[in-house]
């Protein structure tokens, strides 16, 4: 049986082959669906703001509510893929925010939709976590942060969908903005690709299983070998047995304490900006004077930056090794969401509003593959899933933010505040964060 360095070792120098794109395309269209999901309520505000006559503390009280199901869900899933599988954790995740995206679009009232989108969320941040912890241990080390950037790349096609579906049926009575909250309930059917899958052979390893995770390895050589011949012979670099179990407080104990602390305060930062800018925009365009036709068609033509900004990352990812890309992307991010505050006029609207979608989208796919590689595998999903869920309840506090931000100091500080958020990040990264990526991940076992 391979010790866990062998078996990291016989991953990383696969080509990337059939296997490989299987795993990209289950986990892209289940992205493609949680990713639009993650915005509707964004694009379904302003038709509630209308029809429902939502107040914005209202909107603000369901955003929070989502991003408490956030926190719940990447924990929870953590928790549950580092016991009991990432590949049963990934197919429960799929399922459940399936099933609740569905019942967003029966909602009847304000508290009726703050619990929808509370379960929504839990789902959504569950699929999310699983889903890039299953990519990193399942992918080549050379290829890692390129197949991360693919995967979000073609998931993130869902949210410009999202948004002219959402920019056709919004505006059309008081019942269109139910249709919205329908797209994210089709990722259901992501969970025929996800059961094709095998189980992470790490973790079968660190599990006790050894013979599963030799067979599924020897499963996907194989088929390498049919596809590309004669594979490249196995270099261990590193000497380790079977992942040890270890105690989740060991994450806040030397040396995981300075990876988890800078990974949180990275996850909380980014994702008040993030959301300060994703989730607002729509809404604040409305109470800025322009129409609810004519917000929703600003915010759907910056999505389209969203795409070749997580493409963006492949060139960079793998190359710089994360942390550097990292830091210097989020600065950008800041500068160009300061601009579009700024920013008054149409063109200037959606160019730097694409600028923002474009940037973030590079973010995001650096940090998708940058936060599973810093924990061992005996705590990868747990690590990553709390860092990921803290990052989300922190934000219950971010839609209020911006309420009272825009409400006591206008339009522009709202992006004054997401710009600040922004450089917290960058910081945080320059600062405290280990370079990854090109090493195999039994190199951060403990």
């Amino acid at each position: 049986m391979s010790t866990a360095a062998e078996l990291g070792a016989r991953l990383d120098r696969l080509p990337v082959g059939r296997f490989h794109r299987r795993v990209l395309y289950a986990l892209a269209f289940g992205f493609f669906f949680e990713l639009a999901d993650l915005n509707t309520f964004a694009y379904a505000a302003p038709g509630l703001r209308e029809y429902q006559h939502l107040s914005v503390a209202d909107i603000g009280y369901v955003t929070s509510a989502s991003f408490l199901g956030m926190f719940l869900g990447a924990t929870g899933a953590g928790w549950l893929a580092d016991r009991l599988g990432r590949r049963r954790a990934l197919i429960v995740s799929v399922l459940w925010y399936s099933l609740f995206s569905l019942l967003n679009a029966g909602a009847w009232e304000t508290t009726t939709l703050l619990a929808a989108r509370l379960l929504t969320g839990a789902g959504l941040s569950a699929m999310t976590v699983v889903a890039i912890t299953y990519l990193s241990e399942t992918m080549p080390r050379a290829h890692r942060g390129r197949m991360q950037g693919a995967v979000l790349a073609t998931g993130l096609v869902g949210i410009p969908v999202m948004a002219f579906v959402a920019r056709a049926v919004v505006p059309t009575g008081p019942n269109g903005w139910r249709w919205v909250f329908l797209f994210g309930a089709l990722g259901v059917f992501a969970v025929a690709l996800i059961v094709r899958l095998p189980e992470s052979p790490r973790w079968l390893l660190g599990a006790g299983q050894a013979e599963r995770a030799d067979a599924v390895v020897t499963d996907i050589e194989r088929d390498a070998e049919r596809e590309h011949g004669t594979l490249p012979p196995v270099q261990v670099v590193a000497d380790a047995s079977a992942p040890a179990r270890i105690a989740v407080r060991r994450m806040f104990t030397p040396p995981l304490r300075r990876r988890t602390g800078m990974l949180l305060v990275a996850w909380i930062f980014q994702t008040l900006g993030f959301y300060g800018f994703v989730s607002w925009v729509p809404t604040l365009l409305a109470e800025h004077g322009f129409s609810v036709a004519t917000s929703l068609t600003f915010s759907a033509l910056t999505t389209i930056g969203a795409v070749p900004g997580a493409l963006a990352a492949w060139p960079v990812s793998d190359r710089f090794r994360r942390k550097a890309p990292a830091a210097v992307v989020a600065v950008l991010v800041a500068a160009c969401g300061i601009a579009y505050g700024l920013s008054f006029n149409a063109v200037a609207i959606v160019a730097f509003g694409f600028a923002v979608s474009f940037l973030i989208q590079t973010f995001a796919a650096l940090l998708y593959a940058y936060t599973p590689e810093l924990y061992p595998t005996a705590v990868r999903n747990t690590g990553s899933g709390f860092a990921y869920g803290v990052g989300r309840l922190a934000n219950i506090l971010g839609p209020l933010a911006v309420a009272a931000i825009f409400s006591g100091a206008g339009y522009a500080w709202v992006f004054v505040y997401i710009g600040a958020c922004w450089l917290v990040v960058a910081a945080a990264i320059a600062l405290f964060g280990p370079r990854s990526g090109q090493v195999g991940l039994e190199e951060f076992e403990l």
